[in-house]
């Protein structure tokens, strides 16, 4: 969906496709007759924005195939859908039944993920639609921070140097500009903004390289987004692109009710990072079953789990969702006079990882609750005085 700004410049909102399993470009197509456009459909919308996922297999068939590349634009078009921005957090495997540590491979320190960043962005240049000249990809915090040492670090700058060269060849090329924007992830070698600043400044051209800010992740780390937004800014960082998603809260984890709750998002697929903020500040466990085992999180503080929890629909008391971060950050992003960002991505893959009693068990009621997500953030882009265009 698209959004006038005060400004006069448009505001993109998209849902990321990641949420459907796909992982060839068979399956990618199949994305898009059975699921995007059934939503935009819900929506009422003759165009729908999503951020397309990508996996390595489907990218490297339409590299190699430039009859395939032509035929995925056609399809976009032919559904009314549009893609001003891809996913390239995760490289393959996105839809396994344990994925766990293994989105984090591989980092931003081996070839292999600057060569698919490459190719994702020749991919973009080739789908964004004609009157749109701007395309963002989103990608993995350079690794997870296990093992991660200075020489891991200079190898991760000199790819990044090198995707940032390619971008600018790619749009004298193309005349489409592109960027690439770190998700800070809870976990990570860059775990929040502020982590992002000092290697992304060492970049080489660091107006093609910026940060992804996932209010997921911001509140999971309790962030302060004005905070936040305000060091990437003083530091010349940009804002390519943000994702809309909620994390998981509990107000009160030494009691048995809300400890019992937690323990109905325990799942074997993802990981879900948990963190408390003390006076010392902040502690954290790698997923949520282990600061539920034992004495690894104090419980005299508030917990948040990386848990992408649907927008519209918040986790029954005694747990609530971080939305009041996602609102705050949002307002910062697009309701001044000049918005920070312009492609915004509502990122809520975890549908079928939730308790079993809150799992869409059709395909109906998944596209009825990402069309509820949408709704909700074209509301909140409304409130904040933008225009939602045709």
């Amino acid at each position: 969906m698209r959004f006038r700004h005060a400004d006069g410049s448009v505001v993109h909102l998209a849902y990321c496709t990641n949420v459907h399993p796909a992982e060839t470009l068979d399956g990618v197509l199949a994305q898009l007759r059975d699921h995007c456009e059934p939503v935009r459909r819900r929506l009422g919308r003759d165009r729908l924005g999503i951020g397309l996922w990508l996996a390595r297999p489907a990218a490297r068939v339409l590299v190699d195939d430039p009859g395939a590349l032509r035929g995925l634009r056609a399809e976009l078009d032919r559904r009314g859908l549009e893609v001003v921005t891809l996913n390239g957090f995760p490289y393959e495997g996105f839809g396994g039944q344990e994925v766990k540590y293994r989105v984090y491979e591989p980092d931003w320190a081996h070839p292999a993920r600057l060569a698919h960043t490459t190719d994702l962005a020749r991919l973009l240049a080739a789908l964004l639609p004609d009157d749109v000249t701007e395309g963002t990809i989103s990608t993995l915090p350079l690794g997870w921070r296990t093992g991660f040492g200075p020489a891991r670090a200079e190898a991760c700058r000199a790819a990044l140097t090198t995707l940032a060269e390619r971008l600018d060849a790619l749009e004298e090329l193309t005349g489409k500009s592109l960027r690439v924007a770190l998700e800070p992830e809870p976990g990570c070698v860059v775990e929040t903004t502020t982590d992002a600043i000092a290697p992304l400044t060492a970049v080489g051209a660091p107006h093609r390289i910026g940060v992804c800010v996932d209010t997921c992740h911001l509140a999971t780390s309790f962030e302060d987004p004005p905070a936040a937004l305000a060091s990437l800014h003083a530091a010349g960082v940009p804002l390519p692109k943000a994702q809309l998603s909620a994390a998981l809260h509990a107000e009160h984890p030494h009691l048995p009710a809300v400890r019992e709750a937690l323990s109905a998002y325990v799942e074997p697929r993802f990981l879900h990072q948990t963190r408390a903020l003390t006076p010392e500040g902040r502690r954290g466990t790698d997923d949520l079953d282990e600061a539920l085992a034992g004495a690894a999180l104090p419980d005299t503080s508030p917990w948040r789990s990386h848990f992408h929890v649907p927008l519209h629909a918040r986790p029954a008391p005694p747990l609530t969702s971080t939305m009041a971060v996602l609102e705050e950050t949002l307002a910062l992003l697009v309701g001044g006079p000049v918005p920070r960002t312009r492609h915004l991505e509502v990122e809520t893959y975890t549908w079928q990882a939730l308790p079993p009693a809150l799992r869409p068990r059709t395909r109906a009621r998944l596209h009825d609750g990402i069309a509820a997500e949408l709704d909700l953030a074209r509301a909140l882009l409304t409130d904040l005085g933008l225009k939602e265009l045709p």
